[in-house]
């Protein structure tokens, strides 16, 4: 058996052009969806790329304020060199 919670939400007004309401009516029609879902899935989508890229650039500020020690380079390379598969 399964079983769903109930999930929050609020109705938002979003104004699209007709020709993008078109496509996302077309799109949601071939995957068996509604135009919301794939509003809701797109807006998730933005959401975690924007994450994504300030996780990134985190990182690259921190290799810039600590760089990497060399030696860890050359031995993960080594390493690397010996287990990587034959393709």
């Amino acid at each position: 058996m399964e079983y769903h919670m109930a999930v929050g939400r609020k109705e938002v007004l979003v104004q699209l052009d007709g020709e993008l309401i078109e496509r996302l009516d077309r799109l949601a029609d071939k995957q068996g969806t509604s135009r919301s879902e794939l509003l809701r899935r797109g807006a998730a989508a933005v959401l975690e790329a924007a994450e994504n890229a300030e996780a990134d650039r985190a990182l690259q500020d921190a290799y810039r304020r600590i760089p990497q020690d060399p030696a860890i380079v050359a031995a993960a390379s080594r390493l690397a060199a010996l287990t990587a598969p034959e393709w």
